[in-house]
């Protein structure tokens, strides 16, 4: 019963505050850029406390892959029901607009740590698979014309994604923003007619 009482509450509460710690560090500063003690001191706990929940660095960053990942997978058909047909580009817009390209800690799983997964384990590789497959679902679910609709979902996907990439890798200006809007033109070529 410890789960349900006071002490299971105040658990779960350290081991959510953990998680998004260790998520944001993840996002902002890349796997090898954040430690354990980075990680414990932004969520106000002792390393210890981080190792009690997660066991390793490796298996807080699994769980953030996926926290990110399942927010992703959340959001989407939130965009969907809000934007009707023209999601792919209220989408679009946010994905490559200031605010989230400034975002790193707080921005998308997809762009933040796809890198951390090449150079990760092989179920980091695993959980993004599976996890990019079911957002890729979700986006394909809400194009236009259902012939060839799971291609062009990964290609939309990947066009965001990367382009977000080069983007923030840019001083933030006019050539920035200049690619973004070239992204978001191909982007939506590809999601297809009435898209944009």
């Amino acid at each position: 019963m410890a789960d349900g009482g006071p002490k299971g509450r105040k658990k779960q509460e350290t081991r959510a505050l953990v998680l998004e710690a260790a998520e944001r560090g993840f996002k902002q500063h890349g796997y090898a850029g954040v430690g354990v003690d980075g990680i414990a001191r932004e969520a106000g706990v002792t390393s210890g406390a981080f190792y009690a929940h997660f066991g390793s660095k490796t298996g807080a960053f699994q769980e953030a892959l996926e926290a990110g990942l399942d927010a992703t997978l959340a959001r989407l058909p939130e965009f969907r029901r809000e934007h009707g047909e023209t999601w792919p580009a209220a989408f679009a817009d946010y994905y490559l607009g200031a605010s989230h390209r400034a975002d790193l800690a707080c921005g998308c799983a997809m762009a933040a740590l796809t890198g951390e997964v090449m150079r990760g384990t092989d179920e980091s590789r695993v959980t993004y698979q599976e996890r990019m497959a079911r957002i890729a679902g979700i986006v394909a679910g809400g194009l236009a014309g259902e012939s060839d609709a799971e291609a062009r979902a990964w290609g939309f996907l990947s066009i965001l994604i990367g382009g977000l990439t080069v983007i923030r890798a840019m001083p933030d200006g006019a050539q920035a923003d200049a690619v973004a809007g070239n992204v978001r033109q191909m982007a939506l070529a590809i999601a297809g007619p009435g898209r944009r």
